[in-house]
C-alpha cells in the first residue's frame, strides 16, 4: 500500500480564502481537483492520500471534507482551526470535525503568520494540550527559522503526536545546512515527532535541481528519525512549479536507492506508506 501524505486542492470558483491565489501565482492559479490528480496517482503506483488544508479557513477545510467523501482515494483531510482562542470554543470546533471519519489531523499556518512565535503563546499551548491528550495528528508547516521556537513548544508539550512538513523548508537553493540540521536533531528527540519528506524542489533551484542537492538533507533525515518516523508526500500541486507529480516520486526514490546503506524492502514500504498510516491513525484495510 503507498499513500502520499500531503497533497492539496483548491478552485478558483470557490471564495478565494487562500491569498496567494492570484494570477501572479502563475501553474497554481487554476483549479485542482481529485479528478486531475487520479491519472497520477495511478501512475505512481499511488494508492492513498493525505489531502492538506491551504487556507486559514474551516470553510476550505469543510470544503476539503465534502471532496474527500466523493473521492475514495483520499484517506483523510487535515483542516485548519484556530489555535488561539478560547480553549471551550477550541475543543467544541475540534470534536464537531472529529465527528466525521475522514478528518485525521489539524494544522495551523504558522510560517505564514507574523508572530514567528505564535506557537508559544499561552492559549495556543493550551489548545495543543488538549490535541496532545487526545493523541490527535498536528502538522507543523514552519520555515527553519521557526525551529527553536517549535523545540519550545515541544518541552511544553512533550506528547504531541506532531510531524513536520516538508522538512521545515530547508534552504536548498543556497546548500544552507548547518543551523537547519542541528534544530532537526534536536527536534527528533521527541519520538512523537515525525517529518514528511515532501516539499524539496520548490526550496530548490525550480528551473535547475539536480538529484544530489537533496541528498544530504534527506541523509540528516533518516539519520535523526529513522526510517520508521518519515513519510513520501508530493506536494502536488505546488510541487508543480518546479516539478511533476513523477518527477517528485521519482526523485525521492533516487535519492533513497543511492544512499551508501541501503534500505530494506520494510524501510521503502514504511515511508512510502505504511508510516503515513500509522501517523495518521488510518483504517485503510477495510476500504
Amino acid at each position: 500500500m503507498k499513500i502520499d501524505a500531503h497533497q492539496h486542492f483548491w478552485s478558483t470558483k470557490r471564495p478565494n480564502d487562500y491569498g496567494f491565489l492570484t494570477p501572479a501565482a502563475g501553474v497554481l492559479y487554476k483549479e485542482y481537483l481529485p479528478d486531475d490528480l487520479k491519472p497520477r496517482l495511478e501512475e505512481a503506483g499511488v494508492d492513498y492520500t493525505v489531502l492538506v488544508q491551504a487556507a486559514e479557513t474551516e470553510a476550505e477545510t469543510r470544503w476539503l471534507l465534502d471532496l474527500a467523501r466523493g473521492a475514495d482515494y483520499i484517506a483523510g483531510v487535515v483542516g485548519w482551526i484556530d489555535f488561539d482562542t478560547d480553549p471551550g470554543t477550541f475543543i467544541q470546533r475540534l470534536n464537531a470535525f472529529r465527528a466525521n471519519p475522514k478528518f485525521i489531523g489539524v494544522r495551523p499556518m504558522l510560517q505564514d503568520l507574523p508572530d514567528d512565535r505564535f506557537i508559544l503563546r499561552p492559549r495556543v499551548l493550551e489548545n495543543l494540550r488538549t490535541v496532545a491528550a487526545l493523541d490527535f495528528p498536528f502538522d507543523i508547516l514552519v520555515y527553519p527559522r521557526h525551529l527553536p521556537h517549535i523545540y519550545e513548544m515541544l518541552q511544553k508539550v512533550p506528547l504531541l503526536r506532531a510531524v513536520i512538513d516538508h522538512m521545515a523548508k530547508p534552504e536548498i537553493r543556497t546548500h544552507e545546512i548547518a543551523s537547519w540540521r542541528f534544530w532537526m536533531r534536536k527536534i527528533s528527540r521527541f519520538p512523537n515527532v515525525w517529518c514528511k519528506l515532501s516539499g524539496m524542489v520548490t526550496e530548490a533551484d525550480h528551473s535547475n535541481w539536480q538529484q544530489q542537492d537533496f541528498v544530504p538533507y534527506v541523509q540528516c533525515m533518516i539519520k535523526h528519525f529513522g526510517c520508521r518516523r518519515l513519510m513520501y508526500g508530493s506536494d502536488w500541486p505546488v510541487c508543480l512549479q518546479a516539478a511533476t507529480y513523477m518527477q517528485v516520486h521519482n526523485l525521492l526514490a533516487a535519492v533513497l536507492e543511492d544512499l551508501p546503506e541501503k534500505l530494506e524492502d520494510r524501510e521503502w514500504n514504511a515511508v512510502f506508506g505504511s508510516n503515513a498510516a500509522r501517523f495518521y491513525k488510518l483504517n485503510l484495510l477495510n476500504r
